[in-house]
């Protein structure tokens, strides 16, 4: 049955997907037009996920983040929350790898509302490029949003989070609000299956500017990972 409600849901979503994609093509016209289409298009995937798939989802500590510019670095393990966090920031911008903004429709949307595009192949250059992008998000006063492990990451499986992340922070001199979250165990990587659940994004404290690259990586990962074995989980680790 399980398995059932995941196909339904998949072919539900892809078609959700292409027919806001087509139908809203003229909000891209503007970034508010294209950001607000985003959100429309992620609270219909919240609703195919709760009533098709049987998974709710809720976010919590909203009040650790800033009205203003700040860094949110994320835990990665699903789409989820990619899909998601066009709900709970207010003015997101994406740090994501570049090959993203080149999906047909979904990635123009993406592009379009806000992101910072990594070439993972171009070292310093990429870095330097990363950096003049988020000054400008900062700028506007947008809230840049970071997977620091930069992919998708199992629960429960270590991966070095990158360096943009303290890049980032160090340059812009912004604090970093942490996020755990559980999404991995219900959603997976690239599996079909979706296990009937609750997600759960958790905001936590935000960390000052002015440490060093040692221990604000140490901050960063012991924050996170001391929420995220807080959080709900299934009894057996999923496959991905």
């Amino acid at each position: 049955m399980i398995m059932l409600r995941s196909w339904i849901y998949t072919i539900m979503f892809l078609a959700w997907t292409l027919a806001v994609a087509v139908l809203a093509t003229p909000a891209l016209i503007t970034q508010a037009g294209a950001l607000g289409t985003a959100r429309f298009w992620a609270r219909g995937v919240k609703a195919l996920a709760r009533v098709i798939a049987g998974i709710s989802y809720r976010a919590e500590g909203h009040e650790h983040i800033p009205e203003g510019p700040c860094l949110i670095a994320a835990q990665h393990q699903s789409s989820f929350e990619t899909y998601m966090l066009f709900l709970e920031v207010k003015k997101p911008v994406f740090v994501l790898k570049r090959e993203l903004a080149w999906i047909p429709f979904v990635g123009w949307y993406i592009q379009r509302a806000g992101l910072v595009p990594i070439n993972r192949g171009a070292g310093a250059a990429a870095m330097r490029k990363t950096l003049r992008a988020a000054d400008a998000a900062f700028a506007r006063g947008d809230q840049v949003v970071i997977f620091p492990e930069g992919t998708r990451t199992a629960p429960g499986r270590r991966r070095e989070y990158r360096p943009g992340v303290f890049g980032i922070y160090h340059h812009c001199k912004v604090a970093v609000v942490p996020m755990a979250l559980n999404a991995g165990y219900y959603w997976g990587k690239t599996r079909v299956r979706k296990d009937p659940g609750t997600i759960v994004f958790r905001f936590l404290p935000a960390i000052a500017p002015g440490l060093d690259k040692d221990a604000f990586m140490a901050t960063l990962r012991r924050d996170i990972e001391t929420a995220a074995a807080t959080l709900p989980r299934l009894e057996t680790q999923p496959t991905y």
